[in-house]
């Protein structure tokens, strides 16, 4: 067991989500409970599995939620084209946030799956 705030990756994730949320703050009304609340979902989903895993018993359980957390991320990833696509937010420079987070959780992944 590890404490998710030691975790780097976890404050990427977190640090993420708030992006996250300032910028579907700005969507529009008719997008509040769909595409916006989407988004939130799965940028808060991120942290969230992280430090789920990290409290878990074993190495393995920590690997699958890790593996859970990218998951949320490619999510994410294709939300944030779409808003890009709609212009709803400026560009999809955030994609690259989010595919430099979904490399580290991959990274992590990995050690933690090693004997």
């Amino acid at each position: 067991m590890q404490d998710f705030r030691s975790l780097e990756v976890w404050h990427e994730s977190v640090a993420l989500a708030v992006t996250v949320f300032e910028l579907t703050a700005a969507f529009p009304q008719s997008e509040r409970f769909g595409l916006a609340s989407q988004m939130r979902r799965a940028a808060t989903s991120i942290s969230s599995n992280i430090a789920e895993g990290s409290g878990r018993a074993s190495p393995a359980e920590f690997a699958h939620f890790l593996g859970i957390a990218a998951g949320s991320a490619s999510e994410l990833d294709s939300q944030i084209e779409l808003a890009a696509r709609l212009e709803y937010v400026p560009s999809t420079d955030l994609c690259l946030d989010v595919a430099r987070l979904r490399r580290r959780i991959s990274a992590l992944r990995t050690r933690v799956r090693e004997p």
